[in-house]
């Protein structure tokens, strides 16, 4: 509870802080940008690879990515003709993480497997 009570007191000294972490959460509300970024977890890829394990278009990717890029979710690099995007930095992972694994939970403590449906036991 102390370190809670550190972070919100930090935080309301800081509220610019709070509002690039609301536009954060605002960009990770989109599924399909929470997937790149779910992809971008296994590692570094180029625009046009999202773009075919999506089935999406090169120019739909590249927005999305664009998003993520301008609120310090990935970080881009150039490389001839390919742009690379991965995971900004060590904080996402867990964060990703921890937001699947809640949005998991049922407060009857049967967790759901949002992608099919299905009820698993504890």
């Amino acid at each position: 509870m102390v370190g809670i009570r550190r972070a919100l007191s930090f935080a309301s000294r800081r509220g610019v802080h709070i509002e690039a972490a609301a536009e954060m959460f605002r960009a990770l509300g989109d599924p399909e940008r929470l997937r790149l970024l779910v992809r971008l977890a296994a590692g570094e890829a180029c625009v046009s690879e999202l773009a075919e394990d999506e089935g999406e278009k090169i120019t739909t990717v590249s927005a999305r990515l664009k998003t993520l890029f301008v609120v310090r979710l990935v970080k881009r690099r150039r490389e001839a003709k390919h742009v690379f995007y991965a995971l900004a930095d060590e904080h996402l992972p867990p964060m990703l993480r921890n937001a699947i694994e809640h949005a998991a939970e049922d407060p009857t403590g049967v967790s759901t497997d949002l992608g099919h449906g299905k009820n698993i036991a504890p």
